[in-house]
């Protein structure tokens, strides 16, 4: 079970970093490249995914 979260601690982190790299227009070719939303939304996911994988390592 603690490796499942671990690795979903982990994917959170990488959606949220690859969301926040569209919103901001670092990373193009999507229609979220550029939009705001997105670059709100990222770093409040990738946070997420850190909290999980600190509670998977206890």
């Amino acid at each position: 079970m603690n490796r499942m979260r671990l690795v979903l601690g982990v994917l959170l982190v990488l959606v949220g970093l690859v969301w926040t790299g569209q919103g901001i227009g670092w990373i193009g070719g999507s229609s979220m490249t550029g939009e705001p939303l997105w670059a709100l939304l990222g770093p409040l996911v990738a946070v997420a995914g850190v909290l999980v994988v600190l509670r998977s390592r206890r």
